[in-house]
């Protein structure tokens, strides 16, 4: 989905500058950050800037509250909406707070989040959260969080499954942060008494999270479903674990290893991939012939550099103790799986780390050799066991 909107705006004649999400929202680096350089240097260059743009929250007074009103007759009790720039919530909040003195404002933050108030709400162990377009690690400007009467933490499990219901039953296409706002007011609203309003604001669509939550794989590798849950008939070997296939050791390379032996080796052993480890065995990243093929053929490294130039970190883990089920849903869009096993290794001052060795590496050849193999066997068996024919 991601590059379909790339396509387009190149399409529309843009130019695309990436950015890092990891950066700090002030950060020279970060998406705002960038913007603001390139305003400098771009001639008529202009920024909408809904963080600070008091455009933003005016908007939602003048048109989107006004519209609320007309609908509810003027009677609402209660709003509850997500906040991200806080343009939506702080306009809205601030008309129907004229017309309806008594109305609750409910503000909805996720987990990890630093909006809400009091600030002890946002104490939290969680660094991140996957729903998107609410919650910051800064204050916009044009949140008011005065306006908010209550904030409700909201987490990613409830958000998803709000959706995807949502969805599924109500056939409204919304997006991860319209389930933190619905699951927020299904609980809220219980406060209310029998007659009066509540408002939900659903501000996101489903069009950007085709490759998201609205994926049963993704969802899985996020931890929100479960690969049992997915599958009402499963296969024999479903959840039997990856000990079943008894995978052979692995070719490993140092990092310090050139290009051009790491290409010849593989060859030469027929693999087309390879785990990079240090001198203690501990997981550095993966080789891949055709990624060292295609950098040295483009001319992004010289044969002669050693393979950590080349290191390739986006590939799928798995335990012996998981299962062939997960496996099969891994190697639907991936090549190959590294099969880790975890190793506590203590320290002379009595500490301890927990250190991933690589055990194996596992591809769809393996798994359809292992089933069409005791498929075969155990058919020859039944076959054997039969009586002979009088």
């Amino acid at each position: 989905m991601e590059s379909t909107l790339v396509d387009v705006l190149r399409a529309l004649g843009a130019e695309i500058v990436r950015t890092p999400t990891s950066a700090r929202f002030d950060s020279p680096e970060s998406h705002v950050g960038v913007a603001w350089r390139l305003k400098n240097e771009i001639p008529n260059a202009h920024i909408l800037d809904q963080y600070r743009n008091p455009s933003n929250p005016l908007a939602h007074y003048d048109t989107t509250a006004e519209e609320i009103l007309e609908q509810c007759d003027g009677k609402i009790d209660m709003l509850v909406a997500g906040a991200g720039t806080g343009g939506t919530i702080t306009g809205i909040a601030r008309k129907l707070k004229e017309k309806c003195p008594n109305i609750k404002i409910v503000g909805v933050d996720p987990e990890g989040s630093i909006l809400a108030e009091p600030e002890e709400l946002n104490k939290t162990n969680k660094t991140q959260y996957e729903v998107e377009g609410i919650g910051y690690d800064f204050i916009p400007t044009v949140l008011d969080r005065s306006v908010v009467d209550s904030w409700y933490k909201s987490n990613d499990d409830e958000s998803f499954a709000m959706s995807r219901m949502l969805i599924r039953d109500e056939g409204l296409l919304c997006g991860g942060s319209s389930g933190s706002a619905m699951a927020a007011a299904v609980k809220v609203a219980k406060e209310l008494k029998e007659g009066q309003r509540c408002v939900v604001i659903l501000p996101d669509s489903i069009r950007n999270y085709m490759s998201k939550f609205l994926s049963d794989k993704w969802m899985c590798d996020k931890g929100f479903l479960r690969e049992e849950d997915l599958m009402v008939n499963k296969p024999w070997w479903w959840n039997l674990t990856l000990q079943e296939l008894r995978l052979s050791a692995p070719l490993t390379v140092l990092p310090s290893v050139n290009i051009k032996n790491t290409i010849k080796i593989l060859k030469e052993k027929a693999f087309d991939q390879a785990p990079v480890v240090d001198e203690a065995g501990v997981i550095l990243g993966m080789v891949t012939l055709g990624n060292m093929l295609s950098s040295v053929l483009a001319g992004k490294v010289s044969p002669a550099d050693p393979v950590i130039k080349v290191l390739y970190k986006q590939f799928k883990q798995v335990h012996l103790t998981d299962n062939l089920g997960k496996l099969s849903r891994i190697l639907e869009t991936d090549h190959f799986a590294l099969v880790v096993h975890d190793q506590i290794q203590y320290k002379t001052d009595g500490s301890s780390t927990l250190k991933q060795m690589v055990f194996g590496i596992v591809t769809a050849i393996d798994l359809l050799n292992y089933v069409t193999s005791r498929e075969r066997r155990e058919r020859t068996l039944s076959e054997c066991s039969l009586p002979d024919e009088l």
